[in-house]
């Protein structure tokens, strides 16, 4: 069994996140909470429960809400390229979304991501520079509307991020670093260039996992 906690730490709020997992022959059971499962006495929110069979499917169930959500993954072969394909449905909102991505070799990849019957598709690609550095603009037809992302991975296990959404003005700085050892961590700000005060939103998140 496997289990991670996660904290999450805003200005004027913190929240928490637990996840249990299990291996059941070919597949994966797992279990998560919030803290609002707890803080006040157990109890139904927050909780949700999933079944996994890595690389074909998810069944996620939203237990206080009574809620389905669906999520089915497939490769197949294009021009001997790898096109990754996810279909997911939530039963609650009526959603489908359906995601494709396809591998044209180590350092450049190409998706897209269309919401069924609201119009909503989007088409990214993907550039990795020497292995460190990460490029990839990404245009939301929808919204008619340009979105960047640059990242580079620094002493190992460090990753500087930066975002920008050309939709909404919104600039993203985020310090991250994975350690299998001391556990992760998230630093990020983000700021509305639109906004007369710009004033930055911070936030932290630390995460640990344990074998039990």
């Amino acid at each position: 069994m496997k289990a991670s906690f996660k904290a999450r730490y805003e200005p004027d709020k913190a929240t928490a996140f637990a996840t249990v997992a299990a291996n059941a022959g070919d597949f994966k059971l797992r279990a998560s909470m919030t803290d609002a499962t707890i803080v006040n006495g157990p109890c139904l929110n927050g909780l949700g429960l999933a079944i996994e069979k890595p690389g074909f499917f998810i069944i996620d169930y939203n237990v206080p809400k009574k809620d389905l959500r669906f999520q089915f993954m497939n490769t197949i072969r294009v021009a001997e390229k790898p096109l990754n394909l996810t279909y997911i449905h939530s039963k609650g909102d009526n959603k489908t979304i359906l995601n494709g991505s396809l591998a044209l070799d180590p350092a450049n990849k190409v998706s897209a991501n269309h919401a069924f019957g609201t119009g909503d598709t989007k088409l990214k690609y993907t550039y990795v520079h020497g292995g460190l550095t990460t490029f990839e603009p990404s245009y939301d037809l929808g919204k008619n509307a340009w979105d960047f992302m640059v990242a580079r991975k620094v002493y190992g296990d460090d990753l500087f991020r930066a975002t920008y959404q050309s939709s909404s003005k919104n600039l993203g700085l985020e310090w991250s670093r994975a350690s299998k050892l001391n556990g992760s961590f998230k630093i990020s700000a983000s700021v509305n260039l639109a906004e007369e005060r710009k004033t930055p939103k911070l936030c932290a998140e630390t995460t640990w996992d344990f074998e039990m």
